[in-house]
């Protein structure tokens, strides 16, 4: 690798050279225009805010949405959408050969314009960012009607069979009938009301008796309970309309209807959406008319905060050659976050499997018949393998604020896992596993309905999650970064963080002492069997992902100040980074290259985890020792070369980053973020999960940061993995509050900002 050159020797030529392309991080070139109707849902547009999400499109002249809001779930955990909303102009200025439909990135909202027999109208959908409301404003150079028609399908018991149950936390189980429980919906005066009220029992009385912790149910967080999930449909001057039935794609639904009470130029709809654990339907009622009744529309505030949104940073690849491969992906790139501030302060973390904007399983996976509930792999179980990929480009990104509901999730569950663990084991520490439900334990078909007598009460008998315990500490991780990232307090977070590092201390000496004389092997250090190496390398003794994380996640902790770390908790902590074993080594060609355990059993999955401790750990890489070890591991290990792929959860693009090889990075990068092969371009997918897949995003923004910013102790490394014919404009954050701003142009740095200004003896910029 060329040898990087600091800052200060391009200070004299690039210091007063003004940004190409402008402070701004999004043009107008970005929007995404459709100049033809959808055929169906599957064609649909994301437009979002706050907490809300929806799939808009226009079909046979008609105005379709999705909406859903986070934390909707239902009493198989389900994810539910809220509803469906038709809407339909009379006259109708809908033709077909003179229609726009623009995704305004910057603004966050959709325009649709139509024109037809002297009649032209646009219509705007956007979202309150700040409160749970939907907007379609409608506009018209002549009077016209509008019909709103709200459509439901959940009218009466369904039955799932078969794969529809991969939406909810039942998954293959077959012991019990599933049944998805009725909406209500009903008029009220001029409005219509719905929601999905859960009924006892649900899937978390069913999963708490099953792992045999029924006797501390009432000391358990159950999200699910009472939970009552809906809205209210109203708008400026609209009436009660008829009633009807149909059937959309596969799915059969019943009808509901606002109408204009006479025609006008122009006209607006507006959609509350509300989810609580009430005590009764009427306080949820109440609730929900509280929220209308103090609400004051803003567009210009949630406009507004989508374009300080833009300025927080941004990644323009090749803005002179619109269309080209390079340029797609910096488009991309934005379009992806787009969709993640959709859900930006969401009672839930965005969903790896389709965030807020699944549509009808048939048009992803026409074996599925299941309703637009659907996505795979659930509602409210939260795997972390794939979650992870979602919430570590926002550390970069500068969008440390939406990283809350993420550290949320885990931290009102740590008193349930200091439970589970104290229960089944008998000592301290939180154990969280990989596949984990919204009310913090393993997901209960994948923890077996059908175990083996006096089997491990805390371990899932599953051949791909047994064992795997330690993505947790990605995410204490990304708590620890936030503070050096933007100055967070993270107080709250500390306990959680302390007994995920517990745990593992305490249960893997537990479990030596269960098999032998000693807790610590020879060496006076943690014998981490049975462990995993993801869901990949089973029955790992000493698995090389584990030692990274726990070797990185102390050695953060340990860095916080004496304010924060008491001296007892630090001497423990200092303890337990003594008692972390070494990272295991192989070869492969004669060359040393890292191992994903000292020994392990058998291969279940396709996880290259051997390369974890270059990412997420960084503990190889650009500007570390061991350089040439970590390449070789990426070179030659067998397992890494038959793993190697750019779909889904995947992450050899990351990996090519972090370890400069700046043409393998292009490469994966490039497939990676490149236009999805349905008609919005950033829903990808399904990948190994569902449409659109928001792990295959992340994994993709990660990459791109990668290739840009690197840092390494308190050097900022420009350029480590770019290729030099690329021209870019970005804006990365890094740690100790710092942001970067570059130009790169022709191969060279035309312009360089740091702030705050003392981090610029820091950088060092690295073209190969």
């Amino acid at each position: 690798m060329r040898k990087g050159y600091r800052y200060w020797l391009l200070l004299m030529w690039c210091c007063c050279t003004a940004s190409l392309w402008g402070q701004n991080a999004l043009t107008k070139a970005y929007n995404i225009t459709w100049l033809s109707q959808s055929k169906n849902a599957g064609e649909s547009m994301p437009v979002g805010g706050g907490d809300i999400g929806c799939n808009v499109w226009v079909e046979n002249n008609e105005l379709l949405l999705y909406f859903s809001q986070s934390g909707s779930f239902d009493e198989n955990n389900a994810f539910l959408k809220s509803g469906r909303l038709r809407l339909k102009l009379s006259p109708s200025p809908f033709n077909k050969d003179a229609f726009r439909q623009e995704l305004v990135v910057k603004n966050g909202y959709i325009d649709i314009q139509s024109g037809h027999q002297g009649i032209q109208a646009s219509l705007r959908i956007w979202v309150d960012v700040f409160n749970p409301v939907v907007h379609i404003d409608v506009s018209a150079n002549k009077a016209i009607k509008v019909e709103a028609v709200y459509e439901n399908w959940r009218l009466a018991d369904r039955v799932q069979k078969g794969k529809e149950n991969n939406a909810n936390s039942w998954k293959w189980a077959s012991h019990v009938p599933i049944i998805t429980k009725p909406d209500h919906v009903t008029f009220n005066h001029d409005e219509i009301l719905f929601f999905h009220r859960n009924i006892s029992p649900t899937v978390f009385d069913a999963t708490v008796k099953q792992q045999g912790l029924d006797s501390l149910k009432t000391r358990l967080f159950n999200p699910l309970e009472d939970l009552t999930s809906g809205g209210l449909l109203k708008g400026n001057n609209f009436v009660k309309g008829p009633t009807g039935e149909g059937q959309y794609l596969n799915t059969k639904f019943k009808s509901w209807s606002l109408v204009s009470k006479r025609p006008a130029k122009k006209q607006s709809l507006q959609i509350f959406l509300h989810n609580s654990q009430a005590n009764s339907i009427d306080e949820w009622n109440s609730q929900v008319k509280a929220i209308i009744r103090n609400y004051k529309a803003n567009p210009g505030k949630t406009i507004a905060w989508w374009n300080d949104y833009w300025k927080r940073s941004f990644i323009i690849i090749d803005p002179a050659k619109a269309n080209s491969e390079s340029w797609q992906l910096g488009r991309n790139y934005q379009l992806f976050r787009y969709m993640l501030g959709c859900n930006a302060y969401g009672k839930y973390p965005t969903r790896f499997n389709g965030g807020l904007f699944t549509v009808d399983p048939v048009l992803t996976d026409t074996s599925i018949k299941g309703t637009p509930d659907h996505r795979n792999w659930g509602g409210g179980t939260f795997t972390a393998q794939n979650q992870r990929l979602v919430y570590w480009p926002m550390l970069r990104s500068g969008d440390i604020d939406m990283m809350t509901p993420q550290f949320d999730f885990y931290n009102r569950l740590l008193a349930t896992a200091e439970l589970r663990t104290k229960t089944y084991w008998g000592h301290a520490g939180a154990n969280f596993n990989e596949q984990i439900e919204n009310f913090g334990f393993p997901n209960p078909t994948e923890y077996g309905w059908k175990r083996p007598a006096g089997f491990d009460p805390g371990v899932e008998y599953n051949a791909w999650l047994e064992y795997e315990w330690d993505t947790v500490l990605e995410f204490c991780m990304m708590m620890l970064q936030s503070q050096s990232y933007a100055g967070k307090d993270i107080t709250a977070y500390l306990p959680l963080i302390k007994q995920a590092l517990i745990f593992f201390d305490e249960h893997y000496q537990y479990q030596a002492k269960k098999l032998s004389n000693k807790a610590l092997d020879g060496n006076g250090q943690l014998i981490l069997y049975p462990g995993s190496g993801a869901e990949t390398f089973k029955m790992a003794y000493n698995a090389s992902s584990t030692i990274a994380a726990l070797k990185a996640v102390t050695t953060a902790l340990l860095k916080l100040p004496a304010a924060v770390m008491n001296e007892t908790d630090r001497k423990y902590f200092e303890g337990l980074a003594s008692r972390i074993p070494p990272i295991p080594f192989t070869a492969f060609n004669g060359k040393p290259t890292i191992a994903p355990a000292a020994v392990w059993s058998r291969v279940n999955n396709v996880e290259s985890s051997q390369l974890y401790p270059v990412y997420p750990w960084g503990l190889y890489g650009v500007g570390r020792p061991g350089l040439d070890t970590a390449r070789n591991t990426y070179w030659n290990d067998s397992f890494a070369l038959k793993f190697r792929s750019h779909v889904g959860w995947k992450q050899d693009n990351i990996f090519a980053a972090r370890l400069g090889l700046t043409q393998e990075a292009k490469r994966l990068n490039s497939l990676k973020l490149k236009n999805s092969d349905r008609r919005f371009p950033t829903f990808w997918g399904p990948g190994f999960d569902w449409v659109p897949d928001h792990n295959w995003g992340g994994s993709g923004m990660i990459g791109l940061q990668e290739m840009l910013m690197q840092t390494v102790d308190n050097r900022i490394y420009l350029f480590p993995a770019w290729p030099k014919e690329w021209d870019v404009h970005f804006k990365l954050h890094a740690p100790q509050q710092t942001t970067v701003e570059a130009t790169l142009k022709d191969g060279k740095m035309v312009s360089l900002e740091v702030s705050p200004v003392e981090r610029k003896k820091d950088i060092i910029v690295q073209l190969q």
